[in-house]
């Protein structure tokens, strides 16, 4: 920690004595950059790629996770930084302040509107990809974890280590554990334990002036921010410290899919009304397609397929049970259900065959990575048949299997967790969450308009006053940030309210007290008040 603190003197020495000449707009930004960047950092040369480096490009587009931001005409950073040290971290935050470049934190590169890889000014991004610290602790089932991992890195490490222990992040292998926790995080355990962000009880990140804090020397209010209020907003975190939570040794799993021919409608009617108030141990995620199929009655053959996953803490005869009782218009039996550990648990909702040896949830690059834009709602009641029906209508308007619907249930333990006990506010009364992608790879002005119908379609059945969103699906359509100079409280309000509610007042007077020249910003970052 001395060292930590010793740099960070240096730099914030170095900044303050830099003339005003050198603050001017850099006529090659590029080497200026690197410069300051070797200067402070000997170590640094080989983590830094220049859009003149042979591996700039495929360093760039490793983890571009939405190739809508992958086109040749997107804007490109100047510099990528892989930093392996916390001081090559303070320098690159450094050396970003002192020649005004935007700084974009990319942790598993799944921003929805690209925001941690794309900026309209010129920037460089600070890519944590190596920041995987794993540490265990037997004793007090808590690890340290780094901002680096993925979520397949992270279960394939628990699993590693027992048996017994599981944690409430996503579901996807590839998605990156920063950003997850950021802006909240969820998956297959959120009913029976909440958000990811609720299990985390310790922090270590570096700020805008280069200090390395925790839990106890930011403060509670900042170590509240952090944990579900959005990435790039309040500094950078190395690592978290989470709380991993019991899971029994054997975990019940299936998958059924249902179509419009098999009485999906009526059934999927029923779903709504009894996902939220199963038991806490059970979560049935639905994600629904159009596709083509010769038992549909329709000329043009279409019709809606829904898959229904589950996960059951406990065995398949207990699970049977309550599917028989609550909701036995999905029909499953028993050849259905599987029985597996978290860790194949965890396989098998990353999309992978069921017993997949679980080191594929190391390999980062496998899982598909579409072009898509998308949207996403909340719901407070279950959306009527009628409503139902107008949703398949507008999923028959585009090619079968170019959009998806994702329908989450909430209840269980959310209900009983304050909306005001993180930044993340969707707790007791909400029904579902709901979002919809279109994938973009072809006629994408038709498919982002499509988006926009359907959405103004929802809006007799979704959240209102405000609209809800879910921070981690980030859509720029809600507002944005001035790109330059400050933002309105009034402006930033009208997207952040729809994500935090009321829990973003607290937000920016946060900012505003730990970050008040902004220098962590990027299109929905949270603003300070200005003067």
């Amino acid at each position: 920690m001395k060292k930590s603190y010793s740099i960070c003197f240096v730099l914030l020495l170095a900044i303050s004595c830099a003339s005003s000449s050198a603050l001017l707009k850099d006529e090659n930004p590029t080497k200026n950059f690197v410069k300051c960047l070797n200067r402070y950092s000997a170590d640094i040369s080989d983590l830094v790629y220049t859009q003149e480096s042979s591996n700039f490009t495929q360093t760039l587009l490793s983890t571009i996770n939405n190739l809508r931001f992958a086109k040749p005409e997107t804007p490109k950073p100047l510099v990528i930084v892989r930093p392996v040290s916390e001081s090559q971290i303070q320098t690159v935050i450094f050396c970003s302040r002192k020649h005004d470049l935007q700084m974009r934190i990319r942790s598993g590169g799944h921003s929805f509107e690209g925001l941690s890889y794309v900026s309209p000014l010129p920037f460089v991004i600070l890519d944590i990809i190596n920041l995987k610290t794993f540490s265990f602790d037997a004793e007090t089932e808590t690890a340290w974890i780094g901002s680096g991992l993925t979520n397949g890195e992270l279960y394939y490490r628990i699993g590693q280590k027992s048996d017994t222990l599981g944690f409430p992040s996503g579901l996807w292998a590839n998605v990156g554990v920063g950003g997850i926790l950021s802006g909240g995080g969820y998956g297959m355990l959120m009913r029976k334990y909440g958000l990811a962000a609720d299990h985390v009880i310790d922090a270590r990140l570096i700020d805008a002036n280069g200090r390395i804090l925790d839990r106890k020397s930011m403060g509670e209010d900042w170590f509240w921010a952090i944990r579900g209020g959005g990435g790039g907003s309040f500094g950078v975190v190395l690592s978290w410290k989470v709380k991993l939570v019991p899971v029994p040794k054997i975990i019940t799993v299936f998958k059924v899919f249902r179509t419009i021919e098999q009485n999906l409608t009526n059934t999927f009617f029923r779903y709504q009304a009894v996902a939220p108030k199963f038991p806490k141990e059970l979560e049935i995620k639905a994600d629904g397609q159009c596709i083509l199929s010769d038992a549909s009655p329709r000329a043009d053959k279409k019709t809606m397929i829904f898959l229904f996953e589950a996960m059951y803490l406990g065995g398949a005869d207990q699970l049977l049970s309550v599917m028989q009782e609550q909701l036995p218009e999905l029909g499953v039996i028993r050849e259905d259900c599987f029985e597996v550990n978290f860790l194949q648990a965890g396989v098998y909702f990353s999309g992978f065959p069921l017993f997949t040896p679980p080191e594929i949830l190391l390999n980062l690059t496998i899982l598909p990575r579409p072009a898509f834009k998308s949207n996403n709602d909340y719901t407070k009641e279950p959306i009527p048949v009628e409503g139902l029906e107008g949703i398949w209508d507008l999923m028959y308007k585009l090619p079968p299997q170019k959009a998806t619907l994702q329908f989450t249930p909430y209840g269980g333990r959310m209900d009983e967790i304050s909306e005001s006990a993180l930044p993340f506010p969707y707790r007791a009364g909400t029904w579902f969450k709901f979002n919809m992608f279109a994938e973009t790879d072809t006629d994408e002005a038709d498919r982002i308009e499509w988006i926009r119908s359907i959405t103004t379609y929802l809006t007799p059945y979704v959240t209102s006053n405000p609209r809800s969103s879910y921070v981690n699906y980030v859509n720029l359509w809600l507002g944005t940030n001035n790109l330059q100079g400050p933002t309105s409280y009034q402006q930033a309000s009208k997207w952040g309210k729809r994500y935090f509610r009321n829990n973003f007042d607290r937000l920016v007077r946060i900012k505003t007290m730990v970050d008040p020249g902004n220098f962590f910003r990027h299109e929905q970052s949270i603003p300070p008040l200005s003067l």
